[in-house]
């Protein structure tokens, strides 16, 4: 039996197509899942590039949690601090209140009257300042003179 045999030709052409026969049906059935896990694998991929922007916005809005926490803790001790200013201000205003109440109310007349009473005080008061800056200038001319009168008999 030599490798040209008829028989053995015969055999291994019909062992030839039977193999192609089975890679054919073979592949026609594997097509469908290799096409499947090729869709399945495209995705997987998107998916994966979707995870890493998620994780690098997660990490952004972290990064931003962390400076606004920053500021809220500035914010709260800035706000602490000038709670006992602003209870203080809302205390002198409700004394203000109180003094306000307690002042009688007038009419337009007696607020013109007061008011004229206050510019003539105001006026005067003026007028005093300008004599008492006129007698100041008088009295240092004297004193000047003096010194100039004392200086000059003593020699």
């Amino acid at each position: 039996m030599t490798s040209g045999s008829p028989l053995r030709v015969v055999r291994d052409g019909i062992g030839a197509r039977l193999a192609r026969l089975v890679d054919f049906r073979i592949d026609e059935r594997i097509r469908e899942h290799v096409s499947r896990l090729a869709r399945h694998a495209d995705r997987l991929d998107e998916h994966g590039r979707r995870l890493d922007e998620q994780r690098k916005r997660l990490d952004s809005l972290q990064k931003n949690l962390e400076t606004v926490r920053g500021d809220l803790l500035w914010t709260t001790s800035e706000v602490k601090r000038l709670i006992p200013h602003v209870a203080a201000q809302e205390a002198q205003l409700e004394d203000l209140r109180g003094k306000l109440a307690l002042a009688p109310a007038a009419d337009q007349a007696e607020v013109a009257e007061a008011r004229s009473l206050i510019e003539e005080v105001q006026r005067q008061h003026a007028q005093i300042r300008v004599r008492l800056t006129g007698i100041a200038r008088y009295e240092e001319r004297l004193r000047r003179l003096e010194e100039q009168a004392n200086s000059g008999a003593g020699k």
